[in-house]
């Protein structure tokens, strides 16, 4: 009955560590807790760099603000969608919101795996996204071993997070 009790516990704990290993979340993200004003929350703390899943309670903001930052999608979003692609953090006391697609990441950029892809392979030309990430804030060129930024880069808020893939979330 004890070791039934502290089982789910165990399990949730196994997970993280399994997850944290594997690289697929970091610990801060496993444990964030659950807010439940998220629009209070962020005007107390100000900034915090946690990104949080959907919540239903947003749901009408995330629409209004889906409609800001994809001004010419044909048709609204299904709100179920949210569920899986809106996320949320905190950027000087407002809440910001972010739509996961394809190429859309809503996590802070990322510079390190150019770096270390273009010290393995000193002069092979473009990084491969594949290599640099998904994440990461530039198009990237192997030059004797060090990356060198090509073309546009992608704009960074003063959080890290790429500017053009978070909106304002409206309060209420």
């Amino acid at each position: 009955m004890i070791i039934a009790r502290f089982l789910p516990v165990g399990c949730f704990y196994a997970a993280i560590l399994l997850g944290v290993l594997a690289g697929s979340f970091e610990i801060g993200d496993a444990l964030a807790a659950p807010v439940r004003d998220l629009h209070q929350y962020c005007r107390q703390v100000r900034n915090d760099d946690t990104v949080r899943n959907y919540d239903p309670s947003l749901r009408d903001g995330s629409i209004r603000a889906h409609k800001l930052l994809f001004p010419d999608a044909k048709s609204e979003p299904d709100p179920s969608d949210f569920e899986n692609e809106a996320q949320y953090r905190c950027m000087d006391d407002k809440v910001m919101v972010c739509f996961v697609g394809a190429n859309l990441p809503c996590v802070k950029m990322n510079f390190s795996r150019a770096l270390e892809y273009c010290r393995a392979n000193p002069n092979t030309g473009d990084v491969p996204a594949s290599e640099a990430g998904h994440d990461a804030a530039y198009s990237y060129r192997c030059s004797n071993g060090k990356p060198q930024v090509v073309g546009e880069p992608v704009e960074l808020d003063e959080r890290g997070f790429a500017k053009t893939l978070w909106a304002e979330l409206p309060d209420r």
